[in-house]
């Protein structure tokens, strides 16, 4: 394991049962295999984005130091996501957890495992209203503006709803 400290943005979602709670489960693994947490996003519900025949999504963002590499963290990811009961048959289905990898620094990770910057980070208000409330001023490095700018250009019109408690 590299022992330098690397920033990694993650976003949760959970669309079944006690969104919150499975949530809060994936926060505690996250801080006990992947890295320190540094600042959390506000929680916010959404409909669903590409499969929008199912209950709406609870989103938020995780700051957090690592010291993995970004397929070390993808890995710890799945991982925490088959503890909490994904199961992964059906593209955008319904899910107990989701943990997408947002940001590594400002790598640029183009493999057939893992793209890094999210590859439709910029096309998704439910990924970049909570992005927005952590890291606005941080500059995406693909498109080389900042988050704040993403969501200002963004063109989903999906209503995102902040949430009043973390």
């Amino acid at each position: 394991m590299d022992q330098n400290k690397h920033t990694v943005v993650i976003l949760l979602g959970s669309n079944i049962g006690a969104r919150q709670d499975w949530m809060q489960q994936a926060t505690s693994h996250i801080s006990d295999e992947i890295g320190q947490i540094n600042a959390t996003s506000n929680y916010y519900e959404t409909k669903a984005w590409g499969n929008e025949d199912q209950a709406d999504f609870l989103n938020q963002v995780l700051v957090c130091t690592t010291s993995h590499t970004p397929i070390e963290v993808l890995v710890l990811c799945l991982s925490i996501e088959k503890k909490l009961g994904r199961n992964r048959k059906e593209k955008w289905g319904n899910r107990t957890i989701d943990i997408d990898i947002l940001y590594y620094d400002s790598e640029i990770c183009a493999t057939n495992k893992l793209k890094i910057p999210h590859p439709y980070l910029h096309e998704r208000r439910f990924t970049l209203v909570p992005l927005v409330e952590v890291l606005p001023d941080f500059v995406h490095p693909v498109f080389n503006v900042t988050n704040k700018e993403l969501l200002e250009r963004c063109g989903d019109g999906l209503e995102v709803t902040k949430l009043n408690s973390k």
